[in-house]
């Protein structure tokens, strides 16, 4: 199962095959996304990267959090999971 991790303070101009190649060297790097806004389509300046195991997810977030990437130093942590909406009329 593979380990998601949240990448904050991107350049706008960042993409997904330059966090994949910054990332590799940590692991085997299983999918990147860096989110965009649906309004303007521009990023919005932060992405997921998901590494294969939890070993490896830890020494990128280690080494690449405060490291400079594109001339900004990242926000790397360990992503934490959506809460689910409650459906209407169930409790």
């Amino acid at each position: 199962m593979s380990t998601r991790l949240y990448v904050g303070n991107l350049s706008y101009q960042a993409s997904d095959d330059a966090l994949r190649s910054a990332f590799a060297q940590f692991g085997d790097v299983v999918d990147v996304h860096v989110i965009i806004d649906r309004y303007s389509g521009r990023p919005r300046g932060f992405a997921f990267v998901s590494m294969a195991t939890a070993e490896q997810a830890a020494r990128a977030a280690a080494q690449m959090n405060g490291a400079l990437f594109e001339g900004r130093p990242l926000k790397v942590n360990e992503a934490s999971s959506r809460p689910q909406p409650i459906a209407a009329g169930r409790r």
